[in-house]
């Protein structure tokens, strides 16, 4: 009898322990100390208030930093939104949003973000950061402009697709060698972002996989930028799997949005 109760206890606990992938959401009010000396520096944030992508976090975030090391910057990274703040944010060219998930920023913090962008601060957000966990108007319509509506799921979840380049002279898609089809976790949108005034970089050619028919958008955007906001902003939805920021040309690209987003 004991023996079964105990049993019975180990499977209630394993069923009520949380998912790591959907940790309790948080808003962070004290500010980080930063290192000191930091000028035109790189941030990145990888903040979940929504999904956290804990497969690819840790190794995306080394990435960047090497990254911005080759690029001859600085950078910090941090889970600690308060961050976002006009005196601190001031140390930085480009905010790197590492699937940053959920509204993670108090309002406060999302206003000194988007002075961060008025004065010409640039962005670079990756994957998750474009899900439809970001509900905040202002950071839709400068960071997404559009809806996330899901991904293939089960068997078909990670799937290789063929990406289409429309602007291979655009300074983001510039080194990219062609033909690419990567293994990733496909992102559908409700609609072509480009309509909200985004400015299409690259696409996935839906015949080369699986979309299913409720994830089928015909053109089908996967990597953008925002022509409207003084600050550049660029958005991609590739990066699910740790391996795809070892892909050569994924590197290449997300070299080049720094570089570009951080003038």
């Amino acid at each position: 009898m004991y023996r079964i109760l105990a049993v019975v206890g180990l499977l209630t606990a394993a069923q009520s322990a949380p998912d790591p992938h959907l940790p309790r959401a948080t808003y962070d009010t004290v500010r980080p100390v930063l290192p000191a000396k930091l000028d035109r520096a790189v941030l990145i944030v990888s903040k979940t208030n929504g999904w956290r992508h804990i497969e690819h976090i840790p190794h995306s975030n080394d990435v960047l930093a090497d990254i911005a090391r080759g690029l001859g910057r600085a950078s910090y990274a941090t889970e600690n939104a308060a961050v976002f703040n006009d005196e601190q944010l001031r140390h930085f060219s480009v905010v790197v949003l590492n699937s940053a998930s959920g509204d993670f920023l108090t309002p406060d913090q999302r206003a000194a973000f988007a002075r961060f962008v008025a004065r010409g601060g640039g962005v670079v957000a990756l994957h998750a950061a474009g899900d439809d966990s970001h509900t905040a108007p202002w950071y839709v319509d400068t960071v997404i402009g559009t809806k996330f509506i899901g991904h293939p799921g089960g068997d078909d979840h990670i799937q290789s697709a063929r990406i289409v380049v429309d602007q291979p002279r655009h300074p983001v898609m510039a080194g990219v060698t062609l033909p690419w089809s990567p293994k990733d976790e496909w992102y559908s949108f409700a609609g072509d972002p480009a309509a909200k005034g985004m400015t299409v970089l690259a696409r996935i050619d839906e015949a080369s996989y699986r979309p299913g028919a409720k994830l089928t958008m015909g053109s089908h955007p996967v990597i953008w930028f925002n022509p409207r906001s003084k600050g550049r902003v660029v958005y991609s939805a590739l990066g699910h799997t740790p391996e795809a920021y070892d892909d050569p040309n994924y590197r290449r690209i997300l070299v080049n949005a720094v570089r570009w987003a951080a003038r």
